[in-house]
């Protein structure tokens, strides 16, 4: 009896859980099917009286925003490419190799991620302006690979220390390199670890808000996030279209998930039963 009271207790918890969670997109969906006569009224309805698909049109009717579309799939995909490899490198090397003060050096990566990205931001700045990288793809790119690569290397070394040695030992044996090693048996093994560190990376690069919108002035480098902010006119804010492009926006990284999905799983079970 006890039993299916706690059932019962979680499941309705869970339901209340999943409400709140989804109804922030449940009110976008909602509020991109609406007029904006219908948006601004002052008692809001949860169903739009009128469904119209313009607000779905409007915006990629114009090319500025096909070009935020196209840069903001650029900087994830450029960002995922530049950080996978060196952080594979340096979680490999704080894993396997017996490095000085290597907690110190790892401890002070992260500490790269713990601090607010507003923190940084003037410094970037300055130091893009040297550069000349304000307002280019390369730049957003660089920057969120430097943002990214303690997370993945925090990630990818704990996949690393759940690998046998002894398969790294035997391929030695055979007389790999470890160069060899690291290519041919880690990995291989390690994909479910790569899926899920650039499924992160993808993301987070994805998302990012502050640092599109102040390292980049025009729609040659302006990423979607950043150029929601053009829905904000003198003479009010465009609801329904911000809502419908929001929608939008979401569709690659679903589609990106989508294909991650079963290196998802095998990462999250990743060294939960072992032999």
């Amino acid at each position: 009896m006890r039993y299916r009271r706690s059932t019962v207790v979680t499941a309705i918890v869970a339901v209340l859980l999943i409400i709140v969670y989804l109804f922030p997109v449940y009110w976008e969906l909602v509020t991109s099917l609406k007029t904006e006569a219908e948006v601004f009224r002052a008692i809001p309805s949860f169903w739009p009286e009128q469904i119209t698909f313009k607000n779905y049109l409007r915006p990629f009717l114009e090319d500025v925003y096909i070009y935020f579309l196209r840069n903001s799939i650029l900087v994830a995909i450029g960002s995922v490419a530049l950080n996978i490899p060196p952080a594979i490198l340096a979680a490999y090397a704080f894993s396997r190799y017996k490095i000085k003060h290597a907690r110190d050096l790892f401890f002070w990566a992260l500490t790269n991620r713990m601090g607010p990205a507003a923190a940084f931001i003037i410094p970037y700045y300055a130091v893009y302006s040297t550069l000349g990288l304000i307002d280019t793809i390369w730049g957003l790119i660089i920057a969120y690979s430097i943002f990214n690569l303690p997370f993945a290397i925090w990630l990818l070394k704990g996949f690393i220390d759940g690998l046998p040695r002894e398969l790294e030992d035997s391929a030695r044996v055979d007389g790999c390199s470890e160069l060899q090693v690291l290519r041919r048996v880690v990995l291989p093994v390690l994909k479910p670890g790569i899926g899920v560190s650039s499924l992160f990376t993808f993301i987070f690069s994805w998302n990012e808000y502050l640092f599109a919108s102040i390292l980049t002035v025009t729609y040659n480098s302006r990423t979607l996030p950043s150029g929601l902010f053009g829905f904000v006119t003198v003479a009010g804010i465009k609801w329904a279209e911000m809502a419908a492009t929001s929608l939008v926006a979401s569709i690659p990284p679903l589609i990106f998930i989508y294909f991650m999905q079963r290196y998802m799983v095998a990462g999250l079970t990743f060294g939960a039963v072992k032999g």
